[in-house]
């Protein structure tokens, strides 16, 4: 679906127009394009019908137009050349990528395309117009739902996804003509799924290109900054690597071998990600660039074998670091990626990563699994781990009712996990994610496995549910029969299956529970003669001082509350006034609901303010009020990239745009963001963190307090500082106008003896 689109434009009937002409080129521009970039792959030439789809679908948007102003056919054409050329996808696919809003944006309907193009297109097509609401609706229900959609489908035909992240690729490409809010919108829900998504599909250059067309929207300053950094630095960069790939392309070419090596630099997005990560300067990003090796297999000679060759002759010129060698070429990751790492100390004493490849593996290190159907008539394994990745997604979906929010960020996690390689006691490999516990080991076994466990032996060794494994480990699982899951559990596994299978069963046990607790409260009515009504139920609910009536007959079941002879008397009323307690207390909570928009008796509902999405939001401060709110969790002040947040009360609530909880409204409640700028501030004041390392030497902190206090007249409202083994770190709360006060105190307080770092952080 087409994010970027605005409402229908019919171009009017006659005579053809010089513009309409011009469009017509242009269109018909954009389909050669693609079919020269189809005529040159390997799939079978079937032009007639890629053209039947193009015109099919260039009729059926006939007169539409984008938000840009092109005509809408533009978008589907551009789709198709991303699944042609940069997944290496057939004709299915382009046909399909043509046809993708055919049905949703027109009157045709599944039907009609299953009479024209046959069952394998239409149920790709399908497919998309099932999950093109977007994968996240505005509401938490609706966003798993159309997530739980797109996972389904994936397991049906995994183009469907393919050409999903094609369309919001395009879409990302062409974002520059949508508002800012929209804009937060589409790069949030991007970098919170879609990149995920690419990363696990094995896409890394298009989950690249996603991660930096998004941060790009998101901060704009800090995107120019590392782009222009970058390009001051390439000069320098390119001479270091022709000084490195001298000696090894004298040593490649004498072993006979057709490669080509190339130098790779880290996306723009990675290394705004590392400095905030390592709270270093771009300066301290040691591996900017790597080094990467692609050779063709010399005839009857094991792919493996020669990316080991090429390892022996690297190592022969230049010192290894033993401990940054990642072999992915004998066992693949999990989404196909195959290649030997390995970190070589360089001529001019930097680390310098090299990747060694094949074609065939570089092709699916780009491509992902699609690049697989290339080589098909070269025996390549098509059954590989993302089937039994889709099956624990299946399964994940079949569980009742997961919270929405929770459910997505379970996958989440498994999304953009690294993997370590768990052995069994008989040897076999489980695939599982970084930080993955004995539990998770256990259930991935088997889910029966999981809830009877009581612990493990790692390589011998009796360790707890909890103990963290590490790849190479082998282990073995120990169970009891008595054993059942217990809440504590979901504190430490991590991965997505072990998680949905624990709430189902506590889910279980607990109505269980609850059903016995309301025999005790039934049989304990009809001892005094007392009807089972629901008043007579919500009053004992209530006494007992719980607002759900689930809590309650848990609570009675588990002894923690005793129900006597006195239940005649609490349901008359002819006890203490503890009933009046709990109702005041349950009419309170009502009140707060009605957020939510209930009305309480006596109150008048407020009418909530409304808000002009396409001018940006002024944050601005007058007297002691403010026309929003800081959020708590990120503090932004101004001079920070920010996005305002409609609360349920109507309010504006002011997040960073880096935020991880802004990244989950962005995803989830789109249609709630407003682009917001600063007015400017000369006395309001704003609480900031600073975080500062430096060496322990007397008069340090005295220096530091002079600086903030006397040069800066900046208040502190709190200072931390701790010393150890001759290093000290510290935080310091303080009270600034903006952002620029930060940075300037930043530079100043750096520029102290002894301090090595200062940095501010989100307290």
């Amino acid at each position: 679906m087409d994010n970027t689109k605005d409402t229908t434009t019919v171009v009017s009937g006659g005579e053809t127009s010089p513009a309409l002409s011009a469009e017509e080129k242009m269109i018909q521009d954009g389909f050669n394009d693609l079919l020269n970039a189809y005529l040159k792959s390997n799939h079978r030439r079937k032009v007639e019908r890629i053209t039947k789809a193009f015109n099919f679908a260039n009729q059926a948007h006939a007169g539409v137009k984008r938000r840009s102003g092109e005509p809408y056919i533009m978008h589907p054409i551009a789709v198709a050349k991303i699944v042609c050329s940069e997944m290496g996808l057939g004709s299915t696919s382009i046909c399909s990528a043509l046809l993708h809003d055919v049905v949703e944006d027109t009157e045709y309907t599944v039907e009609d395309i299953r009479d024209m193009f046959g069952d394998k297109i239409a149920q790709i097509v399908d497919g998309l117009t099932k999950i093109s609401g977007g994968i996240f609706g505005e509401q938490a229900s609706a966003q798993a739902e159309n997530f739980r959609k797109l996972l389904l489908t994936m397991s049906d035909d995994i183009r469907v996804i393919l050409i999903k992240i094609a369309d919001r690729l395009h879409n990302m490409r062409t974002l520059g003509s949508m508002l800012p809010a929209k804009q937060f919108k589409i790069a949030g829900e991007t970098l919170y799924l879609y990149a995920p998504l690419a990363h696990r599909l094995g896409l890394f250059s298009i989950k690249t290109e996603l991660e930096d067309l998004s941060f790009k929207y998101e901060h704009p300053r800090e995107y120019e900054e590392i782009s222009k950094k970058l390009e001051a630095t390439a000069e320098s960069r390119n001479r270091l690597f022709e000084h490195f790939a001298a000696p090894v392309h004298e040593k490649l070419k004498a072993m006979g071998l057709h490669y080509e090596m190339r130098a790779r630099v880290k996306s723009v997005y990675s290394i705004w990600n590392k400095m905030e990560t390592k709270k270093v300067p771009f300066e301290d990003i040691y591996d900017i660039y790597a080094v990467r090796i692609i050779f063709d297999p010399l005839p009857g000679v094991d792919e493996k074998n020669q990316c080991w060759d090429i390892y022996s002759a690297i190592t022969d010129i230049y010192r290894i670091r033993p401990d940054r060698i990642r072999d992915w070429v004998s066992r693949p990751k999990a989404n196909g990626y195959q290649a030997l790492h390995l970190t070589v100390m360089g001529p001019d004493g930097q680390w310098v990563e090299i990747q060694i490849r094949s074609r065939r593996m570089d092709d699916i290190a780009e491509k992902g699994f699609a690049a697989h159907w290339k080589y098909k008539e070269k025996n390549v394994e098509e059954d590989t781990e993302l089937d039994k990745w889709l099956q624990t997604i299946t399964e994940i979906l079949e569980s009742p009712d997961p919270n929405a929010l929770d459910f997505l960020d379970t996958i989440k996690l498994n999304l953009f996990s690294s993997e370590i390689f768990v052995f069994t006691p008989k040897g076999d490999i489980k695939t599982l994610p970084q930080g993955a516990t004995a539990l998770d080991f256990a259930y991935a076994l088997h889910s029966d496995i999981g809830n009877k466990c009581i612990g493990a032996k790692v390589n011998h060794r009796l360790v707890p549910l909890s103990h963290k494994l590490a790849s190479g480990d082998q282990v073995e699982v120990l169970t009891s029969r008595s054993q059942l899951p217990q809440p504590e559990w979901l504190n430490f596994v991590t991965t997505a299956r072990a998680k949905s299978k624990i709430t189902a069963v506590l889910r279980r046990v607990r109505k269980d529970t609850a059903k016995e607790g309301e025999a005790k409260v039934l049989e304990a009515l009809a001892n005094v003669n007392l009807e089972a009504s629901q008043s007579n139920l919500d009053t004992l609910t209530m006494y007992f001082g719980f607002s759900r009536r689930e809590d309650f007959y848990c609570a009675v079941a588990k002894g923690e509350v005793i129900l006597s002879d006195n239940v005649r008397k609490i349901i008359k009323g002819k006890t203490d006034n503890r009933l009046f307690k709990y109702v005041k207390q349950a009419l309170r909570m009502a009140t707060k609901s009605s957020e939510a928009g209930e009305k309480t008796a006596n109150e008048e509902p407020k009418e909530k303010p409304q808000y002009d999405k396409k001018k940006p939001y002024v944050l601005k401060e007058e007297g002691l009020s403010r026309n929003y709110i800081i959020a708590d969790c990120c503090k932004p002040i101004p001079g920070d990239d920010s996005l305002g947040f409609i609360n349920d009360d109507g309010n504006v609530v002011v997040h960073k745009r880096s935020c991880p909880i802004a990244m989950r409204l962005k995803s989830s409640f789109g249609e709630r963001i407003l682009n917001t700028v600063w007015s400017n501030y000369t006395n309001a004041s704003f609480e900031a963190t600073l975080e500062v390392k430096g060496i322990d030497a007397l008069g340090v902190l005295n220096r530091m307090t002079k600086v903030i206090a006397e040069e800066f007249n900046v208040a502190i409202t709190r200072l931390l500082i701790e010393a150890k083994d001759g290093v000290f770190e510290g935080k310091i709360k303080l009270k600034v106008h903006d952002v620029e006060d930060i940075q300037k105190l930043c530079v100043s307080l750096s520029k102290i003896e002894n301090i090595k770092s200062v940095t501010r952080i989100s307290d």
